[in-house]
């Protein structure tokens, strides 16, 4: 394996655990360990730091347009290839917990491809987006501009439920 190999092995595994500690850390939150919840939030963030420390050396940073049409190429690939396989594996083995994963993530990847690419058409004619409110729901991560909707078309959780993003 090469330096690069490495890194991005690195890379993959620090946003992983990122991930799972903020996981655990909702979990102890649930089980009233606050101060458990607290090191597992830290760990995260310091898990952030490393994953962002390699993906900056691997030289993944590029300009905001790059950048875009990354997210694009990569959020286009979830929901037209990645997901409907995957989705369609959990169904024809009946893991119906797997299926309504899967199902939601393909609708919110397809949203989130058409996000970025009006940010993108913004940015290449000179601007940035207009300044609105931004909505994420909490159970299928449908994400929202000005509003959030009474009830998530994709999960049906209610609007009040959703996360605003600052």
């Amino acid at each position: 394996m090469s330096t690069m190999d490495n890194l991005q092995e690195a890379f993959a595994g620090e946003s992983q655990a990122n991930r799972m500690y903020l996981a655990f850390a909702k979990k102890a939150e649930e089980d009233n360990l606050a101060q458990v919840a607290k090191l597992f939030r830290a760990a995260a963030e310091a898990e952030t730091i490393h994953a962002h420390a390699h993906f900056r050396v691997m030289g993944g940073i590029k300009s905001t347009i790059e950048n875009l049409e990354t997210a694009i190429a990569g959020e286009g690939a979830e929901f037209q290839e990645m997901y409907p396989k995957f989705l369609a594996e959990a169904q024809a083995e009946g893991m119906k917990p797997a299926e309504f994963s899967f199902k939601n993530a393909l609708a919110v990847e397809e949203i989130h491809h058409g996000l970025y690419s009006k940010a993108l058409e913004a940015v290449k004619s000179g601007s940035d987006l207009s300044a609105t409110s931004i909505y994420v729901c909490p159970v299928c991560g449908n994400t929202v501009e000005g509003g959030a909707p009474d009830t998530c078309p994709i999960c049906n959780v209610p609007g009040s439920k959703f996360i605003e993003i600052s």
